[in-house]
């Protein structure tokens, strides 16, 4: 079994100066993908359930798959719950076998964001698994509007809530479909000034790949959340295959058909953030 948590594939990161990918998962063909990327290119993967992947699929059935794929291949496969918004939520990852719980408490007054992470945090060290925080809060492309971290705040939220890693706002936006989020690396600079977690970019797709590359190696973003480039390329397969006979319904030989090119496009971001080779 390779089971890993997070802290388990980013602390090596932080040290060498590398990120780990984040993908966000919605179905077994992309899951299976991902981790045969990882497989292809010896590196740590992160799987994470989203809140649309669980309304989909229930997390008992999610942690099952991750863990399943995690027992077949010699890399490290972390099981991540992504924006979980309650302890309850939290504690039903756990009990389902994820090993990284990420509670999402951005929108809180920040007393209350610290206080409600830290509780899931200790819950998380407790079973001998992760947690993931945000401060600040990163937006949606063409919806909310983000607020960006405060690096005084982010100081105080990483130690004060004893976070594994910490998701920052700092430009980067959910769901972009085109690269071209502006990043501020003064804001990022100050973050890591008082700060010693690994950080987090939520919405990576966004984030063009040089500057992905180049804040893997250069800075302590250890993980890149990767769903809207890849989702891309799912789309696009899936269209090709039906398209090539308009008469199919078989949607196993289908579906099929989307995993080679998704799984040269996990390959790349793997290469990209330098986690080839890592595992």
């Amino acid at each position: 079994m390779s089971l890993a948590t997070l802290a388990e594939v980013l602390q090596p990161a932080l040290r060498d100066g590398y990120a780990v990918p984040g993908f966000v998962c919605l179905g077994w063909e992309d899951m299976r993908a991902y981790v045969a990327a990882a497989v292809a290119e010896r590196a740590p993967v992160i799987l994470q359930a989203g809140p649309g992947c669980r309304e989909h699929t229930p997390l008992p059935i999610l942690g099952l798959m991750f863990r399943q794929l995690a027992e077949s291949v010699p890399v490290p496969v972390v099981a991540h719950l992504d924006h979980g918004h309650s302890l309850d939520e939290c504690r039903a990852a756990l009990d389902a076998g994820f090993t990284s719980l990420m509670f999402d408490g951005s929108r809180m007054p920040l007393d209350d964001n610290i206080e409600a992470t830290a509780q899931v945090a200790q819950m998380a060290h407790r079973a001998g698994l992760s947690c993931e925080g945000e401060i600040g809060f990163v937006g949606y492309d063409g919806g909310m509007i983000s607020q960006g971290t405060i690096p005084a705040e982010a100081s105080r939220f990483a130690s004060e809530a004893g976070v594994d890693a910490l998701a920052i706002s700092i430009g980067n936006v959910h769901l972009q479909s085109v690269p071209g989020a502006t990043l501020s690396m003064s804001q990022l600079r100050d973050i890591e000034a008082v700060t010693n977690v690994p950080l987090v970019i939520h919405g990576g797709s966004g984030v063009p790949t040089a500057q992905r590359a180049e804040l893997a190696r250069t800075s302590n973003i250890c993980k890149f959340n990767i769903g809207t480039e890849l989702r891309m390329v799912f789309g696009a397969a899936l269209r090709e295959a039906l398209a090539r006979d308009p008469a199919r319904f078989d949607r196993i030989a289908i579906l099929k058909e989307t995993e080679p090119p998704v799984v040269a496009a996990a390959r790349a971001i793997f290469q990209n953030l330098g986690a080839s080779g890592r595992a």
